[in-house]
C-alpha cells in the first residue's frame, strides 16, 4: 500500500541530493499556466459575463450574478447545525488568540542624536480570500484566512468559494456560515482560476484586490503565479503533505491514523513516515490495512494517496539522520513522534507548522490548535511561512533626520555614492549644504 525508501548503511548525501531522493507529488504549475491564461484574460475583458459562462462550463450551474446575496449569507448561519457552530466558534475564538499575539508595533530607533528611522507596520487595503470546494468542503479555511486578515486591520475583505450545483449555484451553506459568523459579507461564487482573476482584474461587481491568499487546487496556483507583480499572493499551494519523524516509542495506530488523516484530501496528498526502527515502520504498514479499510474515502483518495510516489515510509539509521531527511524535505506539516519529542522539535530548521508528541496531531492544527493551517507545500517552507498576521502587513520605514544629523553623515554618502558612480547621489546632499561637504 506504501512503498519503502532505504537510505540507511549510508552516509547521506547532502543538500538538492538528499532532497531527489525523498518522495514527491509531481505538480506542474507551469503547464496549467498555460491553460489558465486565457482564462483569466477573457475575465479581464468580459468580467461578470465571463464568471457566468465558466460557471456554467466547469461547474454546471446558471448563475445571473457572483456575487452571494447578503439575505444566502444569513440563512446559512441560520440553518447551520448547531454543533458544527459552536466547533467553528471555537476555531475562531483560538485562532484569533494566537492570531493577535502575531501584531507587529510601530518602533523608533535613534540611530545618531537628531537622526530615527521609524518602522511603522501597515495593512493591505484590500484582500480577496479563497476556499477552496472541491472533493471537500472546507469551512476552516474560511477561518484560517480571514482571521489573520481581520487581526492585521485589513478593511476591506472579499471571499471566493466554488458554486454548488446542490445549492444554486450558491458556495456551500457552511461556508456562508463561517462567513457569517466572521462578519464577511462580501462572498462570491467563483471557483479556481476564474476567481483569482476575478480578484486581481476586478468586474463589475467585484472591485480589484491588492492580494490574494487561500489554499487551491493547480488552477489557483497557476493563477496565483500568473498574477504576481499584479498583486501580492501568500504561496502557490501544492498537495497536501503530513511526514512524520518517529521512532520506536511511536505508536503505530497514531502513525497510521495521521498519515490516513492528510491522504484523505486528495489523490495526490503526501503521506511521510521516517523512523530509525523497522519494527514500527513494519507495525505501522500492518496498521495502515484495517484503518484503510475502515475510512471513507478509500478509493478515490486514501489508496491513491498512499500507494502514489509522493508517499512512503523512510528508513534513516538513526534520529540525526531522520533529522536531516525531514529538514531536506520540509513538510507542510511535520509530527514529532519520539522520546523527548520537544527536544527534537526544537532543532526542526524546515517545516511549515510542526506538531509535537503524540498529543498534537495535524488534525488539531487543521481546526482548533488556533495555529493556521495555510501552509508552505512543496519543500518552500525551507524559505516560505504559512499565512499570519504579518502576510497582510507591509513595514515602512519612515526617516526623519536634522540638519545637523544630515551634516554628519554627508561625506560618507557622497563618498559612496561617488564609488558607485553615481555622483548625482552625492550632490542631492551637497546641494543642501552650498555645494560643500561639511565638516564636522
Amino acid at each position: 500500500m506504501i512503498s519503502r525508501i532505504d537510505l540507511r548503511g549510508d552516509a547521506l548525501p547532502e543538500g538538492g541530493a538528499l532532497r531527489d531522493l525523498l518522495p514527491r507529488a509531481e505538480f506542474d504549475v507551469e503547464a496549467a499556466l498555460e491553460k489558465v491564461r486565457p482564462i483569466c484574460e477573457d475575465v479581464h475583458h468580459r468580467g461578470t459575463a465571463a464568471l457566468i459562462e465558466y460557471a456554467r462550463k466547469f461547474d454546471g450551474v446558471e448563475l445571473t450574478s457572483a456575487r452571494v446575496p447578503a439575505e444566502a449569507i444569513t440563512a446559512a448561519l441560520e440553518q447551520l447545525d448547531p454543533a458544527v457552530r459552536a466547533a467553528l466558534e471555537e476555531s475562531i475564538r483560538r485562532a484569533r488568540i494566537v492570531h493577535r499575539n502575531q501584531r507587529r508595533s510601530e518602533h523608533t530607533t535613534q540611530v545618531v542624536p537628531g537622526g530615527t528611522v521609524t518602522e511603522k507596520w501597515v495593512p493591505v487595503e484590500r484582500v480577496g480570500l479563497y476556499a477552496p470546494g472541491g472533493r471537500s468542503v472546507y469551512p476552516s479555511s474560511v477561518v484560517m484566512n480571514v482571521v489573520p486578515a481581520q487581526e492585521a486591520g485589513v478593511e476591506s475583505i472579499a471571499l471566493a468559494s466554488p458554486p454548488q450545483k446542490e445549492f444554486g449555484g450558491l458556495p456551500h451553506p457552511t461556508i456562508l456560515a463561517a462567513c457569517a459568523l466572521l462578519g464577511v459579507d462580501e462572498v462570491y461564487a467563483a471557483g479556481g482560476a476564474v476567481a483569482v482573476a476575478m480578484f486581481a482584474y476586478g468586474t463589475e461587481e467585484c472591485l480589484p484586490v491588492n492580494m490574494v491568499t487561500g489554499p487551491g487546487n493547480i488552477w489557483v496556483a497557476a493563477a496565483k503565479r500568473y498574477f504576481t507583480g499584479k498583486i501580492g499572493i501568500d504561496t502557490e499551494a501544492g498537495p497536501t503533505e503530513i511526514a512524520v519523524l518517529a521512532d520506536s516509542t511511536a505508536d503505530p495506530v497514531h502513525v497510521a491514523a495521521d498519515l490516513i488523516s492528510q491522504a484523505e484530501h486528495d489523490p495526490l496528498a503526501a503521506a511521510v513516515l521516517v523512523t530509525d526502527s523497522a519494527e514500527l515502520a513494519d507495525a505501522v504498514e500492518r496498521e495502515l490495512e484495517p484503518q484503510v479499510a475502515a475510512s471513507k474515502h478509500i478509493h478515490d483518495r486514501i489508496k491513491p494517496a498512499l500507494a502514489g510516489k509522493q508517499s512512503a515510509i523512510v528508513l534513516v539509521d538513526s534520529l540525526e539522520d531522520g533529522l536531516k531527511v525531514v529538514d531536506a524535505y520540509g513538510a507542510e506539516h511535520l509530527e514529532i513522534q519520539t522520546a523527548d519529542a520537544a527536544a527534537w522539535a526544537a532543532r526542526v530548521r524546515n517545516a511549515g507548522a510542526i506538531f509535537v508528541g503524540p498529543w498534537a496531531p495535524v488534525s488539531l492544527g487543521d481546526y482548533c490548535a488556533g495555529s493556521n493551517h495555510v501552509l508552505p507545500t512543496g519543500g518552500c517552507a525551507c524559505h516560505s511561512s504559512g499565512l499570519s498576521v504579518q502576510s497582510f502587513l507591509r513595514g515602512i520605514h519612515i526617516v526623519d533626520y536634522t540638519r545637523d544629523a544630515l551634516a554628519e553623515v554627508t561625506h560618507h554618502v557622497v563618498t559612496l555614492a561617488e564609488a558607485e558612480d553615481l555622483p548625482a547621489h552625492g550632490a542631492a546632499l551637497k546641494a543642501r549644504f552650498g555645494w560643500k561637504v561639511p565638516t564636522v
